[in-house]
C-alpha cells in the first residue's frame, strides 16, 4: 500500500488531466445512472398508460444521453491512458537517469537482466495502475455508492436482501487482494531472474559455443522460465478459485431481487417499472463488483512492481558531488595520492598508498592480479571514493569539484574495451560529439586505427555491431585508445589498455603514445613490462601497498618483485636475443674466414 500511495506522486505533474479525466468519469457514470429511470418511465408511464408523447421524449433523451455519453467515454479512455503512459515515460526516464548517476559500486554488483525487467515489465504495471486500474477502482466505488444509494431509496427491505451477496464479495475481495499480492512479487521477481538469465546467455554466446555448453543453458533457462510458470499458475488457480465465487454471488443478488420483488410486484406494491429498474441497477453494480478482483489483483501486481521500482529510485549513490562542488581550470595534471585507503565492501583493497605525479609524467603501475592497480587509477576520476586520504589534481581535492569538469580532463582506456552500436566515427567521438571528422581521424591515426578503419565497408561509416562485435580484439582497443585522446585529456589513463594487441600493435601504438603523453600525466596499467620500461616512475603492488618505486633501472637493483617478473618475462628474451647475435656472427665468422 505505501507504494501504491508514492506512485500516486507521479501524477502531480499532470493535475488538470487527471482533474478532467475524472470529470468525463462522474459524467458518464451520471448519464449511465439516468438510463434506468427512463426505461422505469418508459414502462410504468409510457406503455402502462399508453403514453405515445411520453414514449417520443424517452427515446430523445435516450439518444441524446447515449450520444453525449459517447463524448465523455472517448474523453475518459483517451485521457486515463495518456496521463498512464506519460506516467510510464517519467518513471523510466528517472529509473535511466538515476542508474546513470550511480557510481561503480552499484554497478559492480547489478544486474543487466533484472534492471531491464523492471524498465519494461514493472513500469507497464505501474502504467496500468495510473490509468485503467485506478479509474476503475474509482468507477466501482462510485458506483457502489451511489447505487447503493438509489436501492436504499427505492425499497430498504430489497436493497438489504440483495446487497448482502455484494457485501461478502466484498470481503472475498479483499481477501484476493491479501493473497495475490505476494505471489505477484515473487512472478516479478522470477521473471527478472529468468530475463539475466537471457541476457547473459546472448551476451556470452561464443562463451557458450566455445565450451560446447548449450545443453546446460538450456536446461538454466528451463528451470528459471519453470519457476515463472509455476508462479504463474499460481496466481491462476487463486484467480480462478475466487472470481467464480464473486460472480456466483452477484448471481444471486438477482435471484433473491426476482423472488422477493416479484411477490411485491404481484401484491401490487411495486410497480413493473421499479423492479425493472432496481435490476438494471444490481446488473450495474455486479459489473464493478465483479471487476474489482481484477483491480485488486491489478493493483497487488502495481504495488509490487512500485516496490522493485522503488528499490533502485532509493539507491544511493555511493559517490555524491557536493552541492558547492568546484568546476575545475583546466588542468596541468599534478597527482597526489596521500594515504590513500580503499576498502570495498569491508575488505581493504588499498593500504596507505602515497603517489606524487609530476605534469606530464608517466607512472606506470606493476602487480600481480588483485594488487589493487586498478583500484588506483579508478579512484582518479571518483568511480569510486577514498575510505581514507585524499587524491588531489592540480591541489584541488577530487571530492571537491564537479564529476563533470574533473572527468572531461581525464583519458580513460579501460580494460574491459566496450563500443556501442554505432558508427566508428561517434565511438571515437563519444567523449566529444562536437568533433570534427578531421579530429575524429587524427586520433585514429595517432592510435594507428586509420588504417584498418578505412578498410571497413563505409570506412568511419561503418557502424560496428553490438559492443563492438564485428572487429578483433586489438582494432576496438585502438578504437577506444583513439576515442580517450581526442578528449584531449590532462591525464591519461591507460588500463592494461594494450593487452589485445599484437606485438607490432603495440609497438606502433607505443611509438604514438610517447609523442601524445607529452604535457600529460599518464598514468599505465600493463601485463608486459615492454610498455612500462621508460615511465618516470613503476609502482610495484602487492596486496593493496606499493612495495616498490623507482625507474626500470632502479629496480633491477632493488631486486624483489620487479626482478622476479622481470625475470619472468624479459631475462630470457634477453638472452635468447644474445644467443642469436652469437650465432650470427658465428655463422659470418665461418663465411668470411674471420
Amino acid at each position: 500500500m505505501p507504494s501504491l500511495l508514492r506512485l500516486l506522486t507521479y501524477l502531480k505533474p499532470y493535475r488538470k488531466q487527471t482533474a478532467l479525466t475524472y470529470f468525463c468519469l462522474a459524467a458518464n457514470m451520471g448519464l449511465n445512472l439516468l438510463i434506468p429511470q427512463i426505461v422505469k418511465g418508459v414502462l410504468d408511464q409510457g406503455l402502462a398508460k399508453r403514453d405515445l408523447t411520453f414514449l417520443i421524449l424517452s427515446a430523445i433523451a435516450i439518444v441524446v444521453i447515449t450520444l453525449v455519453n459517447a463524448v465523455f467515454s472517448f474523453g475518459l479512455q483517451y485521457l486515463r491512458e495518456w496521463v498512464s503512459q506519460r506516467v510510464a515515460y517519467d518513471i523510466r526516464n528517472q529509473l535511466y537517469d538515476h542508474v546513470q548517476r550511480l557510481s561503480f559500486a552499484y554497478h559492480d554488483t547489478a544486474q543487466t537482466g533484472q534492471f531491464m525487467s523492471r524498465a519494461t515489465s514493472d513500469v507497464d504495471a505501474i502504467r496500468a495502475y495510473t490509468g485503467p486500474w485506478l479509474v476503475d477502482l474509482t468507477q466501482s466505488i462510485f458506483l457502489l455508492i451511489s447505487v447503493s444509494i438509489i436501492l436504499f431509496a427505492v425499497d430498504v427491505r430489497l436493497a438489504v436482501l440483495t446487497m448482502l451477496p455484494t457485501l461478502l464479495t466484498f470481503f472475498l475481495t479483499v481477501r484476493f487482494g491479501r493473497i495475490i499480492r505476494p505471489v505477484h512479487l515473487r512472478i516479478q521477481q522470477h521473471f527478472s531472474r529468468m530475463s539475466t538469465t537471457l541476457q547473459e546467455n546472448l551476451s556470452g554466446v561464443r562463451v557458450v559455443k566455445a565450451f560446447a555448453r548449450e545443453p546446460y543453458e538450456i536446461d538454466k533457462y528451463k528451470k528459471d522460465n519453470w519457476r515463472l510458470l509455476e508462479e504463474n499458475m499460481r496466481s491462476v488457480r487463486i484467480a480462478a478459485t475466487n472470481f467464480p465465487t464473486m460472480r456466483f454471488l452477484t448471481v444471486v443478488s438477482t435471484i433473491l431481487l426476482l423472488w422477493f420483488g416479484g411477490q411485491d410486484v404481484i401484491a401490487g406494491r411495486m410497480s413493473v417499472g421499479t423492479i425493472v429498474a432496481f435490476n438494471s441497477y444490481l446488473v450495474m453494480i455486479s459489473w464493478p463488483i465483479r471487476r474489482l478482483g481484477w483491480i485488486v489483483n491489478g493493483l497487488a501486481r502495481a504495488s509490487a512492481s512500485g516496490e522493485r521500482i522503488f528499490e533502485i529510485v532509493d539507491t544511493k549513490s555511493a559517490v555524491v558531488e557536493k552541492p558547492n562542488a568546484i568546476v575545475l581550470p583546466r588542468l596541468s595534471g599534478h597527482v597526489r595520492f596521500e594515504h590513500v585507503t580503499f576498502s570495498y565492501g569491508g575488505k581493504p583493497v588499498l593500504k596507505d598508498v602515497d603517489i606524487d605525479a609530476k605534469p606530464g609524467q608517466v607512472i606506470a603501475l606493476l602487480g600481480l592480479t588483485g594488487s589493487g592497480k586498478t583500484t588506483v587509477v579508478n579512484l582518479i576520476p571518483r568511480f569510486y571514493d577514498v575510505s581514507m586520504g585524499r587524491i588531489t589534481v592540480d591541489g584541488y581535492d577530487v571530492r571537491d569539484v564537479t564529476l563533470a569538469s574533473l572527468r572531461r580532463q581525464i583519458g580513460v582506456v579501460l580494460q574491459e574495451t566496450f563500443l556501442f552500436s554505432a558508427s566508428v566515427r561517434d565511438n571515437i567521438a563519444y567523449g566529444r560529439p562536437d568533433a570534427s571528422i578531421d579530429d575524429v581521424i587524427a586520433a585514429a591515426k595517432a592510435a594507428h586505427a586509420h588504417d584498418f578503419i578505412m578498410e571497413l565497408p563505409y570506412g568511419y561509416d561503418t557502424r560496428i555491431g553490438e559492443r563492438g562485435i564485428t572487429l578483433s580484439g586489438g582494432q576496438k582497443q585502438r578504437i577506444a585508445i583513439a576515442r580517450a585522446l581526442l578528449m584531449d585529456p590532462s591525464i591519461l589513463i591507460f588500463d592494461d589498455s594494450t593487452s589485445s594487441v599484437d606485438t607490432e600493435t603495440e609497438h606502433l601504438i607505443q611509438q604514438a603514445l610517447q609523442r601524445l603523453m607529452e604535457g600529460r600525466t599518464t598514468f599505465v596499467i600493463a601485463q608486459r613490462l615492454t610498455t612500462i620500461l621508460r615511465a618516470d616512475q613503476i609502482l610495484v603492488m602487492q596486496d593493496g601497498v606499493v612495495v616498490q618505486r623507482g625507474t626500470h633501472h632502479e629496480l633491477l637493483q632493488q631486486g624483489g618483485l620487479y626482478r622476479t617478473i622481470y625475470d619472468l618475462q624479459l631475462a630470457d628474451q634477453e638472452r635468447a636475443r644474445h644467443e642469436l647475435d652469437a650465432a650470427g656472427r658465428r655463422v659470418l665468422q665461418a663465411a668470411f674466414g674471420e
